[in-house]
């Protein structure tokens, strides 16, 4: 006769997160993490808005505009500034609520490139500054040119660190290193039209712009944690990297300043 073990029957394994739910985490993390992002992000230089406008071929002033992914508003608030009607279109609970808090004379709806809440043929310009890498380009795309009048153009960009610099090159190393992943998402040179667009329905037109802004290491750090690979990974491991990594850059920068160079992909579509 059989007889039964006295031990309980193992859990089972634990399943792997689909690369779809690790992109989904890392999408929604922003929100918990809302105010540190809008204090510690990098904004964009005005070259960058020109360029927007060269390659858009208008002015932004007095174009109706719509952020989407605006997040805190980091890039709303510029583009409004240059005299854009702007509307922000952002998904989540907590960027939505810091980009009320920081921009109380801009709207700001909720939803995101996939699906736009915004009528056909409503638009000029569409801008995703950060967020274009948030969507399924296969929706995103037809949507855009759904959303976009004729003549109207898709801008996208990212702020990205310069490849040239050492100290920078050697910091995205020792990221890639502590958290076992590649960030290929956030390097110079990742951002090309066939990522941007794999339908190939867009005629997208690049250009970069190069800039960089000084700020004390307290603020570099909040910065470097601000990024989704690190608010995925849970407060004990970013901030064991965080501490490590400020011994680093207590020895490049000994006067406590630190000159963060970037580089900003931007790429233009106009809709025929």
């Amino acid at each position: 006769m059989a007889t039964s073990s006295s031990h309980p029957p193992a859990d089972p394994a634990p399943a792997r997160a689909s690369a779809t739910e690790v992109h989904t985490a890392r999408a929604h993390s922003f929100n918990a993490a809302a105010a540190q992002y809008a204090a510690n992000r990098p904004s964009y230089p005005a070259a960058l808005f020109d360029a927007v406008e060269a390659l858009a071929r208008r002015p932004l002033a007095g174009a109706r505009v719509a952020d989407v992914g605006a997040g805190t508003g980091i890039a709303t608030a510029l583009l409004h500034a240059r005299g854009a009607d702007v509307v922000a279109v952002e998904p989540g609970d907590g960027m939505a609520a810091q980009f009320r808090r920081a921009l109380t004379d801009v709207p700001v709806v909720r939803g995101d490139g996939n699906r736009l809440p915004l009528a056909t043929s409503s638009m000029d310009l569409l801008t995703y500054a950060q967020s274009w890498h948030w969507t399924d380009p296969a929706r995103a795309v037809p949507e855009a040119l759904r959303v976009l009048r004729p003549g109207g153009a898709l801008a996208l960009w990212w702020n990205t660190s310069a490849p040239d610099v050492p100290w920078l090159a050697a910091q995205s190393v020792r990221i890639e290193r502590h958290f076992g992943i590649e960030r290929t998402g956030e390097r110079y040179g990742a951002f090309r039209p066939t990522t941007a667009d794999p339908t190939g329905a867009l005629d997208l037109t690049g250009r970069r712009v190069r800039w960089s802004r000084r700020v004390p290491v307290d603020v570099h750090l909040a910065n470097v944690g601000s990024h989704s690979v690190f608010l995925v990974q849970g407060a004990e491991s970013a901030a064991a990297f965080l501490a490590e990594e400020r011994r680093h850059l207590d020895a490049v920068f000994p006067d406590g300043i630190v000159e963060e160079a970037y580089v900003v992909e931007l790429m233009v579509a106009i809709r025929p």
